[in-house]
């Protein structure tokens, strides 16, 4: 498969419906939790990018053991933010262990880069939210009216516990919330004048700090 840039982080040429791993998560839970679900093909040398989602879009993925061990992951964030031809999708291990390192490595990711940041409890978690994210780049306009109500209404357990964990937003406007906006996409890229009819001013404001992305 044709590789990207010397520097890591060039476009990758990933198949429709698939995703490109790096090799280092063969045999993973995380991996595991994808197989059969969707199409994975494993790659060499996709540093700093952990999975392609699509040519231009990619995840970095950051362990609890990550957080723990230090501000290493950083380098790679300041890496993929800088290229020009992709965006990244940051997504990180919340865990009892973790979770006094979160807020440091939150407003590093979403203040200070401006990078879109998904916090999950687990590796299976986190297969669930990926397998999502391509389903939602890949699908095609359903002209079904039932299928896209479907999908507006029921959101997988992994996007759903997600978006309650967005300050403000809890276990009551989450679901409201996804019904607006079906995907992370689309609810990172929502202005403060949409999310207020669903949420309130307030929580709107929230939601548009927490997702706040250069532009």
């Amino acid at each position: 498969m044709e590789g990207n840039t010397l520097d890591g982080t060039g476009p990758m040429h990933v198949p429709f419906g698939h995703i490109v791993a790096n090799e280092k998560w063969r045999g993973s839970q995380l991996a595991q939790g994808m197989q059969g679900k969707i199409k994975l093909v494993f790659e060499d040398g996709l540093t700093p990018v952990d999975f392609y989602l699509s040519s231009r879009s990619c995840i970095l993925y950051i362990t609890e053991a990550d957080l723990v061990a230090g501000n290493g992951y950083r380098k790679r964030l300041v890496r993929v933010r800088n290229s020009s031809k992709l965006q990244g999708i940051v997504v990180v291990e919340k865990t009892h262990m973790s979770e006094q390192y979160f807020p440091a490595v939150q407003k590093f990711t979403v203040l200070d880069l401006g990078m879109v940041l998904l916090p999950v409890a687990s590796q299976t978690e986190a297969s669930c939210l990926i397998i999502q994210l391509v389903e939602e780049q890949t699908k095609e306009p359903s002209k079904n009216p039932l299928l896209r109500k479907k999908r507006a209404l029921i959101s997988e357990p992994a996007l759903l516990r997600t978006v309650q964990q967005i300050p403000g937003v809890g276990k009551v406007k989450a679901p409201l919330l996804l019904q607006r906006f079906p995907s992370i996409q689309q609810l990172s890229n929502a202005s403060i004048q949409e999310l207020e009819p669903v949420v309130g001013q307030s929580v709107a404001q929230h939601i548009y700090a927490f997702f706040t992305q250069s532009r």
